[in-house]
């Protein structure tokens, strides 16, 4: 039979071919899944301990604290005054704690 309605390229599916499993690229096993997807702090999220420490890993390899955060660490004022603003009143609790730790550690490492 043939037909009266369009030429035979019409009817030709070399762009509707679909591919096999074998040609598909897969991403490897962690990495699946759309982006969050997952939350990691999902307690009903069925994912192993070693995939949440591997995440928790790779998350920390990712980015390295900025010149701000690094000073947050150190002094937890420092942020509020280098932009020219008065710290919190949390801010300087934990500066407060922060110091008292270090002293008690420098006590401790002495003793």
């Amino acid at each position: 039979m043939s037909s009266n309605v369009g030429s035979s390229g019409v009817y030709e599916a070399g762009d509707q071919r679909n591919l096999k499993n074998s040609e598909i690229p897969h991403p490897d096993r962690f990495e699946e899944g759309k982006e969050n997807s997952h939350l990691p702090n999902d307690s009903k999220d069925q994912r192993t301990i070693a995939n949440r420490l591997a995440n928790e890993e790779r998350k920390s390899d990712e980015k390295p604290d900025d010149p701000e955060t690094a000073l947050l660490k150190k002094d937890p004022t420092l942020p509020a005054k280098m932009h020219g603003n008065e710290p919190s009143k949390g801010a300087k609790i934990d500066a407060e704690l922060q110091a008292e730790e270090e002293e008690y550690m420098e006590r401790k490492g002495k003793a």
